[in-house]
């Protein structure tokens, strides 16, 4: 018995000591031409999954090699590279020390552009392991392909460059709200989840956007309160210490006026502190009459590097909004969509604008404890105010097809506070990897929103009429809204307040096996989530578990494969028939994918099938005694598909992005006695077929050198993006752009043409109106839509010092 006990323990701790006593140790430092250390350069020994990064100090670091000959390889992108057979004795520390071609300077420029890659996540989404082998589908967005694009802002066609990503409505450039897999993907800035409503957040600027990445399905290692469908992290622009600079002007179609300015640098010769600032301001018309969308961007960030292994950044963002009043680009109709020619506009000129202060500060520490340990800690706060209105009618007249439209006050604030500490680390046990990740993450976050008083611009004897549509006076005049008590009283006499407080613990370790080939994912998430719509109503509340697991093999250094088990949940409240506690909603998704990086990691696909369960979910239960209701489960809804990104260089000057998905969702198991739904019925939110591209060809040599040509389209078929799928189904969608542009030297000019075919696009729902205003007893079928823009063009032009 003793030997039985015993012998197990021996061999896990001696056998390891045993394996490690066969291998040996790499080290060293890479310097650049001029002296200086060099970061960010990729050690290898060819054939093998045995790899290091140099550090800021430029050492780097391979551990348990087996004993052997072997060749070194090293390199970077676009640097040149270095190869050297070396052999390697069990128990041998080697230090090999090297001089890369490229000076300080010319290197600070190469880690920028290489920085921008997809091959790596940014700091803000916590993974060290390169995308490759992380065991999901995560697809980054660069601003090289969103100034190729011209994208300006979040909702200016920034989800063609990621495979099943669409948008229910575009809300006028208000809102992002992107939705995939099904359901609403969270919004995340820095790392944090900056949702605080439905509504929010206020679509970020590009002049201040580095990347976005967009995570599919349930990351447990950001987050598991909300929707399982997954998340975007924009990730702002960073000081690099490099001094430069970029001055730019857009110009377009319906008004458009755009200037911005991006200045990087250091305020010291040791390059200790460092600045980078970001300024942009347009205006901004619409191809709907009297409407506009003007702001104006300011983006400052400071880093101070404390000494050589500690580092602090504070950053503000500041997006300041005055606009036509919420929801003025709806239109409605009962005889069905897109019926009304596309400049046809809801508003009245005279309307006062809706305007929008939304501030948002970071204060970030990093500390390098040794080159395998990392601390990161991060607090942010944000604050959000609306003073405007937002426009829906009151009535729709079914005979005639005119308008009572009404505007009512939309005032709101919203503030947050949110911190996190993460740490990141690597060590060995034998001959086998872990890759640990463990952090904490608390917010608390309040909503206002007063939606209590509205205003009928038009009588009942005098209704709009959208055929033959006048802005003058209105017929009831222009409203008069009481904002003379703050907001948080105006909002709690509604249902105008939603709180959400939670604090959370994360740990994730990632086991490599047989020369880092096959790795393993083991993590969990522990969240006490609390969170309220509307006052003296019980919080809904849940303290869950949420388990990740992953499983990635590396077929090469170019290929993996992988499966993912990954879960979200939402609290919930509710008395349950026969009693019982009340679980949250669970959303769980399996997943499996390959990845593949092409031709010296110069193009990169993915492909990926999941799965995602929708469980617990509360419905009313119609059996129960409605002056004490009781809620049952609902049953069980299924979201699945298939999504293919491919992004890459072809041959050198042939850029290409390319996707598609195939997205189903449906209800698949309803409880006994519930009739508001149906085995089958979709659950809307999504286009089935989902296809996107955009090419790029530029001219490599020759007097014509810099020369190049773009476009791409976007193709949605089988959309259920409205909310109600009663009625009239949307037609197709299929958006074609495309345009030339020129770069030599330091310039670069932009001409792009959207929607070159003149398409009339649009997206809503289906809508039941009242004929007379107020009366909700005598609905009738309507239709509400919101049209996108005609043919149209922008110019840019850029100047980088």
């Amino acid at each position: 018995m003793f030997v039985k006990q015993i012998l197990p323990l021996l061999l896990y701790f001696f056998v390891p000591a045993l394996l490690h006593a066969q291998s040996g140790l790499v080290k060293g430092n890479i310097t650049t031409a001029d002296g200086a250390p060099a970061q960010n350069i990729t050690i290898t020994l060819e054939g093998s999954r045995y790899a290091a990064v140099s550090n800021a100090e430029g050492y780097y670091e391979i551990k348990n090699v087996k004993a052997g000959t072997w060749n070194l390889i090293v390199s970077s992108v676009n640097t040149e590279t270095q190869k050297q057979e070396i052999t390697i004795t069990g128990g041998e520390t080697l230090t090999l020390d090297f001089i890369i071609s490229e000076t300080a300077k010319e290197l600070a420029e190469v880690l920028i552009n290489s920085k921008k890659s997809t091959e790596h996540a940014s700091v803000s989404l916590r993974l060290k392991t390169p995308l490759l082998e992380v065991p999901q589908n995560i697809q980054v967005v660069d601003d090289n392909a969103l100034k190729a694009q011209q994208v300006i802002s979040m909702s200016d066609g920034l989800i063609r460059n990621v495979s099943g990503a669409t948008r229910l409505e575009h809300w006028g450039d208000l809102y992002t709200n992107i939705t995939a897999r099904g359901s609403q993907i969270q919004a995340f800035r820095n790392g944090f989840n900056v949702v605080a409503s439905y509504w929010g957040p206020l679509t970020e600027d590009m002049s201040f956007v580095d990347r976005i990445e967009f995570v599919k399905g349930p990351a447990g290692f950001m987050l598991s309160n909300g929707d399982p469908s997954g998340l975007y992290n924009v990730v702002t622009k960073k000081p690099t210490g490099v001094t430069k600079g970029e001055v730019g002007i857009t110009l377009g179609s319906f008004g458009l006026y755009r200037g911005n300015i991006d200045l990087d640098g250091s305020l010291t010769k040791n390059k200790r502190l460092l600045y980078r600032l970001n300024v942009a301001a347009q205006n901004r018309g619409s191809h709907r009459d009297y409407e506009y969308n003007n702001r104006y961007v300011v983006a400052p960030v400071l880093s101070y590097q404390l000494d050589d292994k500690s580092k602090i950044t504070l950053e503000y963002n500041g997006q300041f909004a005055s606009m036509t009043e919420v929801g003025s680009y709806y239109i409605f109709s009962n005889s069905g969509y897109a019926t009304y020619p596309r400049n046809l506009t809801l508003t009245n000129p005279g309307l006062p604008p809706t305007k929008i202060n939304d501030n948002s500060a970071y204060l970030t520490f990093e500390h390098s404890f040794n080159p395998d340990w990392k601390l990161t800690a991060q607090v942010s706060h944000f604050n959000y105010k609306q003073i405007g209105m937002s426009s829906w009618p009151s009535a729709v007249d079914p005979a005639t097809g005119h308008i009572v439209r009404n505007v009512g006050i939309w005032d709101a604030k919203s503030t947050m506070t949110l911190g996190q500490a993460f740490l990141n680390g690597e060590f060995y046990t034998g001959t086998l990897r872990h890759r640990v990740l463990a952090g904490v993450d608390a917010a608390n976050k309040q909503y206002y929103a007063d939606w209590g008083q509205s205003h009928d611009l038009d009588t009942e004897d005098e209704m709009f009429d959208p055929e033959n549509p006048t802005y003058g006076i209105p017929a009831n005049g222009f409203p008069v809204f009481d904002r003379s008590t703050p907001i948080e009283e105006r909002a709690a006499i509604g249902w105008g307040v939603i709180t959400q407080r939670y604090s959370s613990l994360y740990v994730q370790d990632e086991i490599a096996f047989f020369d880092d080939r096959l790795k393993l994912t083991l993590a969990g998430r522990y969240t006490d989530v609390k969170q309220v719509y509307g006052v003296d109503v019980p919080y809904e509340t849940a303290k869950h578990v949420t388990p990740r697991a992953g499983l990635s093999y590396s077929v090469d250094k170019t290929l993996s494969v992988y499966g993912l088990y990954d879960q979200a949940f939402i609290p919930q409240t509710g008395v349950l028939t026969g009693g019982g506690k009340i679980k949250p909603i669970t959303g769980s998704n399996l997943e499996f994918g390959i990845k593949k990086n092409w031709f010296n990691s110069k193009w990169y696909t993915t492909l990926s099938v999941y799965r995602i369960l929708k469980q617990n979910e509360l419905t009313a239960d119609p059996a129960s005694n409605p002056n004490a209701p009781t809620s049952i489960v609902l049953g069980e809804k299924r979201a699945q598909g298939i999504e293919l990104d491919v992004r890459g260089t072809v041959v050198p000057g042939f850029t290409v992005m390319a996707n598609y998905a195939l997205t189903e969702s449906k209800i698949t198991e309803v409880a006994h006695g519930v009739t508001a739904y149906s085995n089958g019925d979709i659950v809307p939110g999504y286009a089935k077929h989902t296809s996107n591209a955009w090419l790029s060809y530029e001219l490599q040599d020759g007097a014509l050198k810099g020369l190049g040509i773009s476009g791409g389209f976007t193709w949605l078929k089988d959309r259920y993006t409205a909310w109600d799928m009663t009625g009239q189904p949307m037609s197709d969608y299929f958006k074609m752009d495309g345009g030339i542009f020129y770069a030599k030297d330091k310039y670069r000019v932009t001409l792009n043409v959207f929607n070159i075919l003149d398409e009339y696009l649009y997206s809503g729902s289906y809508y039941e109106m009242p004929s007379t205003p107020g009366d909700w007893d005598s609905v009738k079928p309507a239709y509400y839509y919101q049209t996108e823009p005609p043919r149209n063009v922008r110019l840019s032009i850029s100047y980088r010092f």
